[in-house]
C-alpha cells in the first residue's frame, strides 16, 4: 500500500562531511560546532545592548567552555537516564561512547542550567539576566542539530501514507513514507523560536525583567516539542507512555510550567530603567 504512493525522495547526503586521513568529521559534529560558535558570537552582541550592566561580553567568552561541557555531559546523561536506562545498566561502558549517538535536549538543558548557576555564583552575576541571553541564542544550536538529524535520517516522523511531502528514510526498517519531523523541529524550535526571542530580548521592557526571555524560551520550546511529537515516531525502546504521550512530551510539560513561573517572576523583579 505505502510503496505504491508517490513520496518525496529523501536527499541522500553522506553523514560524513569530510575525512582527513583517519579523522572523520560528521555533519552532526559540525552542527554542534556551528551552534556553539554562532551562539557565542550572538551572545556577545546581546551583551552589548546594555553596556553599563553585567554580564559583559568577555564573561560569555569565559562561559563558552562551561556551556560545551554542560551540554555534552547533560545531554548524554539525560539520554541514558530518560531514554535507555535498562540497556546502559547492563552495558555501563557504552554510556561513554557518545560517538555512537544518543543525546537528550532536556538533559543538555539541565546541564547548561547547572553550568549557568555555578558560573554566575562564582562571578557574582544574576543567573536570570545571564540565562536570558543564553536562552536567546539556544535556538541557533537547535536549528543546526535538527538539520543534522535529518541528514543522518534519524529521529524521523510517524507513518504518513496520505501526506504529500512524506519521505522514506533509509534507516527505517519498515521503509514506509513518514513525516520529515526533523524539519518541523528545525522550523519551530529553531527558526521561529529564534525570531520570537530576538524580538523579545531587544525590547527593553522585556529584557529588563530578569528571567522573562528565559521563560519565553522554555514555553516556546516546550510547546513546539509537544506539537512536533504528534508527528515524530516515538523512540522504539519506549513507545507511547502515560495517556499515549511520548517521553519528549512528558519532559516538556515541566518546561512550560517553569517558563510561566519565570515570566510571572520577571514582572515582579523588573530592573529600573
Amino acid at each position: 500500500m505505502f510503496a505504491a504512493l508517490p513520496v518525496v525522495a529523501f536527499p541522500t547526503i553522506d553523514p560524513v562531511a569530510f575525512a582527513v586521513g583517519p579523522v572523520v568529521v560528521r555533519w552532526y559534529a559540525l552542527a554542534y560546532l556551528a551552534g556553539f560558535v554562532l551562539g557565542w558570537r550572538y551572545c556577545l552582541g546581546l551583551a552589548r545592548l546594555d553596556p553599563d550592566r553585567r554580564p559583559k561580553p568577555e564573561e560569555f567568552d569565559d562561559f563558552l567552555t562551561w556551556a560545551v561541557i554542560g551540554t555534552i555531559l547533560g545531554g548524554r546523561l539525560g539520554y541514558v537516564l530518560f531514554y535507555n536506562l535498562p540497556y546502559y545498566l547492563e552495558n555501563p561502558l557504552d554510556a561513554l561512547q557518545v560517538w555512537h549517538g544518543g543525546m537528550s535536549f532536556h538533559g543538555g538543558m539541565v546541564g547548561v542550567l547547572m553550568a549557568i548557576g555555578l558560573f554566575c555564583w562564582r562571578r557574582g552575576i544574576s543567573p536570570f539576566v545571564f540565562g536570558d541571553i543564553i536562552a536567546a541564542c539556544t535556538p541557533i544550536g537547535l536549528f543546526f542539530g535538527r538539520i543534522a538529524n535529518f541528514i543522518n535520517g534519524e529521529l524521523y516522523g510517524r507513518a504518513a501514507p496520505d501526506f504529500a511531502y512524506a519521505m522514506v528514510f533509509p534507516r527505517d526498517p519498515l521503509q514506509v513514507p513518514r513525516h520529515p519531523s526533523q524539519l518541523y523541529e528545525a522550523a519551530l524550535e529553531g527558526a521561529v523560536l529564534f525570531v520570537l526571542l530576538a524580538i523579545a530580548i531587544r525590547s527593553p521592557a522585556l529584557r529588563h525583567r530578569p528571567g522573562t526571555v528565559g521563560g519565553l524560551f522554555l514555553i516556546g520550546y516546550g510547546l513546539s516539542r509537544i506539537i512536533v511529537e504528534f508527528f515524530r515516531e516515538p523512540d522504539p525502546q519506549l513507545g507511547f507512555l502515560f495517556a499515549g504521550a511520548t517521553m519528549g512530551q512528558l519532559l516538556s510539560l515541566p518546561m512550560v510550567a517553569v517558563g510561566l513561573w519565570l515570566v510571572l517572576r520577571g514582572r515582579r523583579h523588573a530592573i529600573p530603567a
